[in-house]
């Protein structure tokens, strides 16, 4: 039981590691949205948050605009 609780680290890549795994994130979606479809000021959202031990993988890295990366963060 005590193993379940358990909280393995995160993988967080260096700042080049990132950069690349980026780009392959918003190659992959098409370089658009994948909420409104916008190619415009596109960011790079985490859908296990990075506080949450979100890991930076492609699995959990999706490409939004800043409007609906804002509005995902409630902002």
């Amino acid at each position: 039981m005590e193993e379940f609780l358990r909280k393995e680290p995160r993988l967080k890549l260096d700042q080049e590691g990132y950069r690349i795994l980026r780009l392959q994130v918003l190659q992959r979606d098409g370089w658009r949205c994948q909420q409104c479809g916008s190619m415009k000021n596109l960011e790079v959202h985490h859908l296990n948050a990075r506080s949450q031990l979100g890991h930076d993988c492609l699995e959990n890295l999706i490409t939004l605009c800043h409007a609906c990366h804002s509005e995902t963060h409630g902002r």
